[in-house]
């Protein structure tokens, strides 16, 4: 079963799930608004997907930050701490099936994905 993170009013949230559904395929979502995120789950995101996908810098919550904020989120440990705390700035979605995980909303990337 696909677990889907991220937040519900999200457009790219909203595709996922549309994608999903019309392909019939069945999954849960992860709020992070209502269930946030553990260290231990974010950890997993990073160590399989990468931090530079992981962390989502286009959204406004990253864009809003003063220029001295993401100079400091430069560092690992500060942006896994920032990530935890405002988890909307987690890339949409991140889709998980066991230990595969794949992050945004790309049509071509996800169908091969869920046919791998």
């Amino acid at each position: 079963m696909l677990t889907v993170y991220g937040i519900p009013a999200c457009n790219t949230m909203k595709k996922t799930f549309e994608f999903l559904e019309a392909k019939g395929i069945e999954y849960t979502f992860h709020n992070y608004k209502k269930e946030g995120i553990t260290e231990p789950i974010l950890q997993g995101f990073i160590d399989t997907l990468g931090l530079e996908k992981v962390f989502n810098k286009q959204g406004s919550t990253y864009r809003q930050l003063p220029d001295e904020t993401k100079v400091s989120l430069a560092v690992n440990s500060a942006a896994f701490s920032f990530l935890l705390e405002k988890n909307s700035a987690i890339k949409r979605p991140i889709i998980t099936e066991g230990k595969r995980m794949i992050a945004g909303f790309n049509l071509e990337e996800l169908d091969k994905w869920l046919n791998a």
